[in-house]
């Protein structure tokens, strides 16, 4: 990383200096932590669009380019050559697992996948019609009520042990929201099946009959998996780091994200999408609805297109519109309502003047629906399935984070423009 520029900053005749740092790839950024002290003054930047939280070399995003790298490695090839728990291997360790370290970290994994019974219990303390992303945000907040025992953030294997309980609990706790909600019995995790294929057994097996994954299905939702198992510092990851910049333990952050996660701008946007794609309802109408799209007078949003990062195609919607076909012709799904309408408007928005000009591209959210809706998954999980793959990034975050030597409690200032100071006056003289 280097500093040897310096950008000058001239406020009521005096000049300060503050130094530009570079990094691997993309905008290099001005150091300004000494702006305070220096001149009394802040930055004001709602939403933090132009603002580096934190040095990182997890992952990187090109949104010109329409780029996204896992350390260093392009998302395309991880998804076309690894499977999840390497990726997730990758993320946290920093190097794809050779050989033994794939079996010895899938092994470890296999070996937490089950919840201390007693955790059951919470899932009948909600209404059977609660949203999943509520079930998910309690249970998941509580296991630091049961598994305290690895919880000295200072200690290296602490950290570790946290990790793979989050990353081998998620699928557990998410196939057992599912489960509850559709009335059905609980199923134990199997450990002589991969983590995909184990969490869809958790969520389509029943005690009834022998359940067998199908590969092609299993491939699918691993590749969602994969292609949503970190994105940078976005809302809920952001929210992971600043809720562990206070000390806070690692389920209690992750809870943190899952929260976040849930808002329809962000992982809900693909649950949004779906939503609209039954508001249209048929292909007739879909020239109907394209109009409404482009007419700026109008609240109809086309959603699954368009991305606030990427100004190009999403690398993650060209992995996933590959799987989508897939999926559709093994399920023999291509003639479906709900999948003709959804590939009618992708053709539109492909090939419309409109779109095309704007780049409003069909995203990731847009193909991932579409792909869950086929599996079987109902939309309100959605969502969960998020934040199933997207923990091993909020841990790999957290966990940079916190061995950090320059990492302190997250403490953002404001621009207070609310009522100047003034006095209490007693009630009865107010009028």
């Amino acid at each position: 990383m280097s500093t040897e520029r310096s950008a000058n900053l001239t406020i009521d005749g005096n000049s300060y200096e503050f130094p530009i740092m570079s990094g691997t790839h993309g905008n290099d950024v001005i150091d300004i932590r000494s702006l305070g002290g220096q001149t009394g003054l802040f930055t004001y930047d709602s939403g933090f669009l132009s603002t580096a939280s934190c040095k990182s070399t997890i992952t990187y995003i090109d949104g010109n380019k329409g780029e996204l790298l896992y350390r260093g490695y392009p998302i395309e090839q991880l998804a076309e050559h690894c499977n999840f728990l390497e990726v997730a291997y990758l993320l946290k360790n920093g190097e794809l697992p050779n050989a033994q370290q794939k079996d010895d970290f899938e092994v470890t994994i296999k070996r937490h996948t089950m919840l201390h019974d007693q955790m059951i219990k919470f899932y009948s303390g909600f209404r059977r019609d609660a949203h999943p992303m509520a079930v998910m945000v309690g249970v998941v907040g509580a296991l630091s009520a049961f598994y305290h025992d690895a919880l000295d953030l200072q200690d290296a294997e602490h950290r570790n042990v946290s990790f793979n309980r989050l990353v081998a609990k998620l699928p557990t706790i998410v196939a057992n929201a599912y489960k509850y909600n559709a009335g059905q019995p609980f199923m134990y995790p199997r450990n002589d099946l991969g983590y995909t294929a184990n969490f869809m057994y958790m969520m389509f097996g029943t005690p009834c009959e022998e359940y067998k994954p199908n590969p092609v299905l299993v491939h699918a939702l691993d590749t969602i998996f994969t292609l949503h198992a970190d994105h940078e510092q976005n809302a809920s990851t952001s929210t992971v780091r600043l809720a562990g910049s206070s000390g806070a333990n690692p389920f209690a952050c992750i809870s943190a994200g899952i929260a976040c996660l849930w808002g329809p701008a962000h992982g809900g946007a693909n649950e949004a999408c779906l939503e609209m794609l039954e508001e249209i309802g048929d292909v007739s109408r879909v020239g109907e609805y394209i109009n409404r799209a482009k007419d700026k007078n109008d609240s109809f949003k086309l959603m699954g297109f368009g991305h606030r990062v990427y100004k190009n195609f999403d690398p993650r919607a060209k992995l996933m519109r590959k799987v989508c076909y897939e999926v559709l012709t093994e399920l023999g799904l291509e003639n479906d309502r709900l999948f003709k309408l959804a590939m009618e408007l992708e053709r539109i928005a492909l090939e419309d003047e409109y779109f095309v000009e704007k780049k409003l591209y069909p995203n990731v959210d847009f193909y991932s629906g579409i792909v869950q809706k086929a599996l079987g998954i109902p939309t309100s999980m959605f969502t969960c399935i998020f934040a199933l793959a997207r923990t091993v990034g909020w841990m790999t975050q957290w966990e940079e984070m916190m061995t950090d030597p320059e990492y302190k409690i997250g403490r953002p200032r404001q621009l207070y423009v609310g009522a100047a100071r003034r006095d209490v006056v007693p009630i009865d003289q107010r009028g």
